[in-house]
């Protein structure tokens, strides 16, 4: 039986339109799209992936506000990977610099302008305490004072160097003893005591490491001092 005038044309539409629909599922489009997920049983199109976090100075989540500098302090892990600091981006002490050892690792910068002063390592096991005393004693008004443990931080510290510290803003390093972590941030002159400074302590039942506590980290913005008048 032949199809007469008016059926004959539904067929060639119907025709057209899977035609069309099957070169769309075939070579992309939205429509296209639509119909692969409707024939999959997919019940939504899976949504963009989200963008990454944006990284600000020394891998803060947030920027710091005009005039403080962006800083980072980890201590070392175990006897094994050595402290890192990091001020405005740049890494002023870490194992890739080569300028890291066991004890204390102390970077001093210029609270005004926040150039680097110097970095210097002290041996807090078998150094001798003298040679931190010389070089904390003579601090000018204003240096800001990053510190990050590797190792040992607290064999070799006597009364002084421990009062030295606490001038600088500490008030876990009366408590520090042997192994235990620790990041300090502290100023000479400072007026109250620093809000930046973390100790973690060296203990069997809680360690993270056979012998030693776990890395500390910490991060943060820290104000530049205006510049002495006269």
């Amino acid at each position: 039986m032949r199809l007469t005038g008016p059926l004959r044309a539904v067929a060639v539409l119907l025709l057209v339109g899977l035609t069309w629909l099957l070169a769309n599922t075939l070579f992309g489009g939205e429509s296209g799209s639509s119909v692969r997920y409707f024939f999959s049983g997919a019940s939504e199109e899976p949504t963009p992936a989200e963008p990454r976090p944006r990284r600000y100075k020394c891998g803060l989540s947030a920027p710091c506000p005009p005039k403080h500098l962006a800083f980072r302090l980890v201590s070392g892990a175990a006897n094994v990977i050595g402290p890192k600091i990091c001020l405005e981006d740049k890494m002023l002490v870490s194992s890739v610099k080569n300028n890291v050892g066991r004890g204390l690792n102390i970077a001093l910068v210029n609270g005004v302008t926040g150039e680097l002063l110097a970095t210097k390592t002290f041996d807090m096991w078998a150094g001798d305490v003298s040679d931190l005393l010389k070089f904390l004693r003579p601090l000018h008004e204003g240096t800001l004072v990053f510190v990050a443990s590797f190792d040992d931080a607290a064999t070799k510290m006597n009364d002084e160097s421990r009062r030295l510290f606490e001038e600088l803003g500490s008030t876990a390093v009366k408590e520090l003893a042997f192994r235990d972590s620790w990041v300090f941030v502290g100023a000479k002159g400072i007026e109250n005591k620093s809000p930046f400074e973390e100790r973690m302590k060296n203990s069997k039942s809680s360690n993270k490491y056979e012998g030693w506590p776990e890395s500390l980290e910490m991060d943060g913005c820290i104000p530049l001092r205006a510049p002495l008048e006269g």
